[in-house]
């Protein structure tokens, strides 16, 4: 009896409860990330004048998480390929809860640094696992649009720091902000018991039972025969007792495509985290008020989760490579203009189009990942992409606190970070599509009935 292909049954089902159990946790996960990474932009004022530190060293600081980040994204990622996704999310989430709320009983710079680096391990660890999570278990017609749901819970995180932080922070001083951010950490025995085990995971360990399990509830419908084998083999990757591991990254002509993700990834995350540390300091600069600041977060905010949920139904309808090109683009268009704009009402329309198209963007680009490589070393590849990628992360705030430092004309700053974008739309068009596994997965047999 021929085995069943289990990547392109998931493939060809139907959204149902399962899917929505596994789409609810990895959002919930990431709106909990997206706080935790944007607190320190939220407070760096306060924490500048609290602890008496110049901009570059502000810089240093907000720098110091993404260190970790960088650090977790690739050796967390990539380990979640190994022991199991459900058990590396939980770890991630208590590294990530823990940490950043130990930062909020810090007082000086060092000692903030290394709690945020601590805490950056878990906060990048978990973003390419959830990203291979949710592709590796969604319909293949709707992949794009949830892996970007997904990291709109980031965008999420982002608004409840805005919506929150003046308040805590007029009223209990900035460490509130991160005691609130430890509580997450009770919600981990739950995603332990009720987070499904990828497939990848359970092919390599040969768990027929659990993986018949998951098929029953990706397809309740599906005739699945109890002496069937199931498989992975076909969708355009190796067998799955071959080790998932960093050089299959480069393996099947996906060199020159990975090299390019990396690039595409290092300048995203350099304009988002140029933003996320500094956006609410240089509103301040133009004579906002820190109300009024937050604001400008919270527009900013709103803008990425449109852009990264209209990206992925874009990316779903039409070619997400050039859906993803068009939106480094028009980035470094806005953030050119964002320097320029002078009407106060005006500026707010220019910040939207500017959350849209650049953390809008990078979160459209960790669902390409997620649809570019195939499903055994997802996690690994997305890892390494995210990981790669933040070096534009780290350098991000130094850079633009060192701009800062020299007291430069505004426009000169946001021309700085919007750069970064044309670079990145270089790098995607020169990925290979032909090599992505949602290409692959279109191209394997049909599943009989």
């Amino acid at each position: 009896m021929q085995p069943i292909n289990v990547y392109s049954l998931a493939g060809e089902s139907k959204f149902n409860r399962f899917h929505g159990l596994i789409l609810f946790w990895c959002v919930l996960i990431l709106v909990i990330d997206g706080y935790d990474l944007a607190i320190v932009g939220a407070a760096l004022p306060s924490i500048m004048q609290d602890m008496g530190i110049d901009p570059t060293t502000a810089g240093i600081m907000a720098g110091s998480a993404l260190f970790g980040t960088m650090l977790g994204a690739i050796f967390l990622g990539t380990l979640a390929d190994h022991i199991g996704r459900p058990k590396m999310i939980a770890i991630c989430v208590v590294l990530f809860s823990l940490f950043t709320s130990a930062a909020g009983f810090t007082d000086d710079p060092i000692s903030f640094s290394v709690m945020r680096f601590i805490a950056g391990l878990g906060i990048g660890g978990v973003l390419p696992i959830v990203t291979a999570q949710m592709g590796e278990f969604a319909p293949i017609k709707l992949r794009t649009r949830l892996v970007t749901l997904v990291f709109a819970g980031y965008s999420v995180g982002g608004i409840l720091v805005a919506l929150t932080a003046k308040q805590l922070i007029e009223s209990q001083g900035w460490q509130s902000v991160f005691y609130v951010a430890g509580l997450p950490i009770l919600l981990t025995p739950l995603i332990l018991k009720t987070m499904p085990e990828s497939m990848a995971f359970l092919l390599k360990q040969g768990r027929q039972d659990k993986l018949r399990a998951i098929v029953k509830r990706i397809a309740p419908g599906y005739p699945l025969d109890a002496n069937v084998e199931l498989s992975g083999h076909s969708v355009g990757t190796a067998k799955q007792d071959q080790r998932a591991s960093f050089w299959r990254l480069f393996q099947d002509g996906r060199g020159v495509s990975t090299i390019m993700i990396w690039a595409a990834f290092m300048t995203g995350l350099f304009m988002v985290y140029a933003l996320n540390s500094w956006l609410t300091k240089l509103m301040a600069m133009a004579g906002y008020s820190l109300g009024s600041a937050l604001n400008f977060v919270i527009v900013f905010n709103i803008g990425s989760i449109v852009g990264a949920i209209g990206g992925g139904w874009l990316g779903d309808k039409l070619n997400i490579k050039h859906v993803l090109v068009a939106f480094y683009v028009v980035g470094a268009l806005a953030l050119t203009l964002l320097g320029y704009t002078r009407s106060h009402a005006l500026l707010f329309v220019v910040v939207f189009i500017v959350g849209a198209s650049t953390l809008g963007t990078q979160l459209l680009a960790y669902a390409y990942a997620g649809d570019f490589y195939p499903s055994a070393i997802r996690s690994t590849g997305v890892g390494f992409a995210s990981g790669i990628g933040r070096i534009g992360a780290i350098v991000a705030p130094i850079l633009i606190g060192w701009l800062v430092s020299l007291s430069l004309p505004l426009e000169q700053n946001f021309m700085a970070i919007g750069l970064a974008g044309v670079f990145g739309a270089v790098a995607v068009t020169l990925v290979n599509q032909a090599q992505a596994d949602s290409t692959q997965v279109r191209k394997a047999p049909a599943l009989s009935r």
